[in-house]
């Protein structure tokens, strides 16, 4: 049976991340399925009235010792580089990346089209790719869906990437990271890699938290241009 349009573009939207081996992809799964997947897989429990409840595991907090920036010429002036914002170089990155794409070979992904910014002039399309359904549904709570503004959702080329994999587990000997734990940022190619960690808090500072030089003073998250 020949693919459709979409899942071509689905196919398109996943493969130059070098995420070609995916068992299923569930995209922008409507929330009740969310938590039907969730609850399924054992990821959490609905409590009185309906909330989902989960745990985080080891990480009930952000993992700031964990936190990287790749060092690369795009950024290196505009970073605010500190005991917060290490460098990781370049090919070190690549080489994480590469693990985690094996990683993921064979695997089931939640993936979340939204928005940063309810303003239209400000917004920036963000996608989160993840391991489990309750980070999806987090992730779309936290940020802003199209159709919650009235608009159709149209799968395109964000102006970020999330790839959010909570359940491998970095090795700082082979990583060079500091624990098994990492948030690492490449804002050349403006993707963050977060693994290691349940704490859903990783993914909404990944895209609000990085500070970056400006004339002035001290500016966080996306701006107009779509750089940090």
């Amino acid at each position: 049976m020949p693919y459709t349009a979409q899942q071509i573009t689905e196919e398109l939207a996943m493969s130059h991340l070098g995420l070609k081996n995916l068992e299923s992809v569930y995209w922008n799964l409507p929330t009740p399925s969310l938590y039907e997947h969730a609850i399924r897989k054992c990821e959490g429990h609905l409590a009185h009235l309906g909330a989902l409840v989960v745990r985080t595991g080891h990480f009930t907090g952000r993992a700031v010792k964990d936190k990287f920036i790749v060092d690369e010429p795009g950024s290196h002036d505009k970073v605010w580089w500190g005991e917060f914002n290490r460098a990781m170089p370049e090919d070190h990155f690549d080489a994480l990346l590469e693990r985690v794409r094996r990683y993921m070979d064979g695997k089931q992904v939640y993936v979340e089209d939204c928005l940063v910014g309810a303003d239209s002039k400000y917004e920036k399309p963000v996608r989160v790719i993840t391991q489990d359904a309750w980070h999806a549904l987090f992730a779309r709570t936290m940020f802003v869906r199209p159709v919650d503004l009235g608009r159709e959702l149209v799968i395109t080329e964000p102006d970020f990437t999330v790839i959010h994999v909570p359940h491998f587990h970095a090795m700082p000997s082979i990583d060079h990271t500091n624990s098994e734990a990492f948030v690492v940022l490449h804002l050349g190619r403006r993707i963050a890699l977060i693994g290691g960690t349940a704490y859903a808090g990783e993914i909404k500072k990944s895209i609000h938290g990085c500070p970056v030089k400006e004339s002035g003073g001290i500016k966080k998250g996306l701006n107009s241009q779509g750089i940090w």
